[in-house]
């Protein structure tokens, strides 16, 4: 039995994983190690995971917090090698050194014991996590200290204050390549990666330029940088992401690709013109971690069982909807996924294209040059497709050509800016497609949003008022009880359900940056447009309500959901309350 069979059958045997998850992770057909697909796709803790591989190795297990370790004994192991056999020396008991390894590996043990012995030290071994690694491995040189260092290289060769403000003026080819400028530019695209960011923001103000990280949705302030410097580095940007350098007046986007910590990392850069000088935000696409499946979004059973069936269909259009950044586009990529086989023609309009997937054509709109959404369908139904993904259904002209593309034998899917499913086929109305259309194409619309996941280290119970309590009983008592049977293991009633349930509030901890949430998952809802919903539709859509689509199917809110997911202890009913409103 190998290394990876033993971690997949323990997880097994101390029930962390059913059988089927495990098959499933077997056969997923890349290149990662199951036990960190599982981790990947939230199915287990890391940290749980991490003491499951001591057990194991039989080696104790250690968490590194973000406590500061000595010089002294971080140093006893050179960045380098910590660096190639992801261990770290992080505590010292007289002749006893500590060292944390992510992988019982001999021959990071065999080097750690040659370096040992010319100190006359004993090395005690123990696992870490990989996040608990990159915690102790980020103090050989801290984002501000790297930043500090580039500064103070970059004004001794300029021979000038750092405080010192100075007018913009141009920057010249030797500034925007220097190794201060690029260096602080690695050092914020390196950290914002290992934060789990998903987009970086350098703004510029009156004295000072800004970097926001935002993470699991909300913004952060990471540093502030003199003003002066902020030209350079938007120039530096610029350079990677081959935009015009000397263009400031109107926007400009890009894409850049990155080898960050030993994997590729896409970067989506868009310039923005401001009344003094110009902002940059990077979206970064980490395509390494693959496309999730719909479960390890979070979806709950009834959703996923409604766009299971949807894309059975060979015809129709099926639209995942909801506002800006609620992971729309993710959850297209893992239906795509799922109907990527050899025997169909998948072809794709987007902007941009986000992840790459083999076996799909996927095109990326350039409106400057004609190629728009619209244009861009017109000439895809002449590419002999089965299925067509158009990004986002922006303007009346993409929606009529949609739903005739859908009319005439092709399945569609695209994605919508409403604020529930329901919504969906209004605007669409709105957009002048008419009713007896939309009864013969749309097929499935999903509502989404995206709300941040408890941290599992630090969550702390929390009594709800009774008012609160109340409104969640009176949602949940809504949902049909055969669908809570189904999302509920041992459900017996609702009344039941929330007396044995523990809801939580965030508190903040080292593993989560103090915010006391980390990861995120989706919320939302579900329609099919069944028979029923189809002759209020051919009918004119006058009698088209939520209560007309609860009596036509199951039904399950993205508010009854969230409430769902806060009395399971996964988030917050603060964190529920806030996403539905925006």
């Amino acid at each position: 039995m190998t290394k990876n069979d033993r971690i997949l059958q323990a997880l097994l045997e101390k029930n962390l994983l059913t059988a089927a998850q495990i098959e499933g992770l077997k056969t997923r057909g890349d290149n990662k190690r199951p036990d960190f697909l599982a981790i990947l796709e939230g199915l287990v803790d890391e940290e749980k995971l991490a003491e499951l591989r001591a057990e194991i190795a039989d080696l104790p297990y250690v968490l590194i917090q973000n406590e500061e370790i000595p010089e002294a004994i971080l140093n006893f192991l050179p960045e380098e090698i910590a660096k190639t056999y992801k261990i770290i020396s992080f505590d010292r008991e007289e002749n006893n050194i500590k060292v944390a390894l992510v992988e019982a590996d001999l021959k990071a043990m065999e080097a750690v014991n040659f370096l040992a012995a010319g100190e006359r030290l004993r090395p005690v071994f123990f696992i870490v996590s990989t996040s608990s690694f990159k915690r102790g491995f980020k103090q050989y040189q801290k984002m501000e200290d790297e930043i500090s260092t580039a500064l103070e290289v970059k004004a001794k060769s300029e021979g000038e204050d750092l405080i010192q403000i100075e007018d913009e003026g141009e920057v010249g080819d030797e500034e925007i390549n220097s190794a201060p400028v690029a260096r602080i530019v690695s050092v914020v695209i390196r950290h914002a990666v290992e934060a789990r960011a998903s987009d970086i923001h350098i703004e510029p103000y009156d004295k000072e330029s800004r970097v926001r990280y935002r993470i699991d949705g909300i913004l952060h302030t990471s540093l502030t940088l003199p003003k002066s410097i902020h030209p350079a580095i938007i120039a530096r940007i610029k350079v990677l992401a081959r935009l015009k350098l000397d263009e400031t007046r109107v926007p400009q986007d890009g894409r850049i690709r990155l080898l960050v910590n030993g994997r590729e990392v896409d970067f989506r850069v868009s310039t923005l013109p401001l009344a003094s000088s110009e902002k940059v935000v990077m979206r970064i696409l980490d395509t390494n971690s693959g496309v999730p499946t719909l479960e390890s979004l979070g979806f709950n059973f009834n959703t996923v069982n409604c766009i299971r069936e949807g894309i059975k269909k060979t015809s129709g259009m099926m639209l995942i909807t909801g506002p800006t950044g609620s992971g729309k586009t993710t959850t297209i990529y893992a239906v795509l996924t799922i109907l990527n086989k050899e025997g169909v023609n998948i072809s794709t309009l987007e902007d941009p294209v986000e992840y790459e997937i083999k076996g799909i054509n996927q095109a990326q709109v350039r409106p400057k040059v004609g190629f728009t959404f619209a244009n861009g369908l017109r000439s895809l139904l002449r590419q002999d497709p089965n299925i067509i993904m158009v990004g986002e259904i922006r303007d009346e002209e993409t929606a009529g050509l949609a739903t005739n593309a859908a009319l005439t034998g092709h399945l569609v899917l695209s994605t919508l800016h409403t604020n529930d499913a329901l919504g969906t086929i209004f605007r669409l109305l709105d957009m002048g497609i008419e009713s007896f259309l939309l009864a013969s194409t749309l097929k499935t619309v999903v509502a989404q949003r995206l709300a941040r996941r408890l941290c599992k280290a630090c969550k702390q119970p929390i009594k709800i008022p009774e008012e609160e309590l109340a409104d969640i009983r009176q949602e949940l008592n809504q949902i049909p009880i055969s669908v809570l049977k189904e999302e509920i293991e041992g459900f017996v009633s609702v009344d039941d359900f929330l007396e044995k349930s523990v809801f939580y509030q965030a508190k903040g901890c080292s593993r989560c940056e103090e915010t006391g949430y980390r990861g995120r998952i989706s919320i939302g809802e579900a329609i099919d447009i069944n028979e029923k919903l189809k002759d209020i539709l051919n009918e004119g859509a006058d009698n088209l309500s939520l209560e007309a689509v609860k009596n036509s199917q199951d039904f399950i809110s993205i508010k009854q959901d969230g409430y769902l997911k806060a009395a399971q202890g996964i988030t917050t009913i603060e964190e529920v309350l806030r996403v539905i409103e925006d």
